[in-house]
């Protein structure tokens, strides 16, 4: 580890459940928003992907603040390592890929 603090933030939106990692968590000076900063993703040089991390990355690699509702943080934990950020579905808890999978038979 490189000494640096870092949290995994759980957080509900628009009806899915993203798991991602931070350097730096405060509430926020917003009230009722927790501010979220220093996104950390994995940066793969090698052929294989993350399809979620690079969805991930896509949506929230520009982001400098991610200001947050208090009421949509589910979850703050301060972890020794990353692990594996992810997009689920908040009904089911399925890890939502981010390519389309075939219909399930009914």
């Amino acid at each position: 580890m490189t000494g640096r603090t870092l949290y995994k933030v759980t957080f509900l939106t628009h009806g899915k459940v993203y798991e991602l990692y931070a350097r730096q968590v405060e509430s926020g000076r917003l009230w009722g928003f927790v501010e979220v900063s220093e996104l950390v993703f994995d940066v793969h040089e090698g052929l294989v992907v993350d399809p979620t991390e690079e969805r991930l990355q896509g949506e929230f690699g520009n982001t400098r603040t991610l200001h947050l509702p208090m009421q949509s943080v589910l979850r703050v934990e301060e972890v020794e390592k990353k692990g594996q950020s992810a997009i689920r579905d908040a009904a089911s808890g399925e890890v939502v890929t981010p390519f389309p999978l075939p219909a399930r038979p009914r």
